[in-house]
């Protein structure tokens, strides 16, 4: 047990959560877990099913039914691959409303504190350090002005050959900043043991280093 690592990694949308985790992941050879893609999961099943994020009794029937698996990056939900799925606009603008919801964050907790039993992982998200793995040893924040959030979105979907306007990305990365802080459950925030990092002038290699050098001490 002494031999575990375990990293939580937070921030916002868009500060590059995901890219940084998925590469320390593999350079430590540990468990990388995406909790993000869950709730995006979550709330493709909510939304193809045509329950809204008020609707707390569709909300229950869909926690029962729901078979949600992570297999290394592919996300499938009761056995379909919905990968691709859920990084659509339509997911990006809805997915605060249904993380926000008590029961749905109580269950991914439960799923992600299971997964990550008696092995070495590394998550990300914004509720990693303060309620999934408070004891974690290494924690970080990871941050970025909204402005260079919404420029790598924006540069990421061109590249997925989405052309969304850059405006659009702004507010919308600027509307979930403020429902993730804001939320009654388990809310973005800064844990006072984390290490803050601001990746407004890093790249990606840049964020890596920091964080592996910091875990190697």
């Amino acid at each position: 047990m002494d031999n575990i690592i375990n990293i939580a990694i937070d921030g916002p949308a868009g500060s590059g959560k995901s890219t940084v985790a998925k590469i320390i992941a593999k350079k430590l050879n540990i468990t990388y877990l995406d909790t993000g893609s869950m709730y995006r999961a979550f709330t493709y099943y909510a939304l193809n099913n045509d329950i809204k994020s008020n609707d707390k009794e569709g909300i229950n029937d869909l926690l029962n039914s729901i078979d949600l698996v992570l297999d290394k990056e592919n996300v499938f939900v009761n056995d379909k691959d919905v990968t691709k799925e859920i990084r659509f606009e339509n997911i990006d603008k809805n997915v605060s409303d249904y993380a926000a919801i008590k029961e749905v964050r109580e269950k991914m907790v439960n799923i992600q504190r299971e997964i990550s039993k008696g092995k070495s992982v590394i998550m990300d998200g914004r509720d990693i350090g303060s309620v999934v793995l408070p004891n974690a040893k290494f924690k970080f924040y990871l941050d970025a002005s909204s402005e260079e959030r919404a420029k790598r979105r924006y540069l990421q979907n061109i590249e997925r050959g989405k052309e969304i306007p850059y405006e659009d990305i702004l507010r919308d990365i600027e509307l979930r900043d403020e429902l993730d802080k804001t939320r009654e459950v388990d809310p973005l925030v800064i844990c006072e043991d984390a290490v803050v990092v601001d990746t407004s002038d890093m790249n990606i290699d840049d964020v890596v280093e920091f964080i592996i050098n910091k875990v190697s001490r």
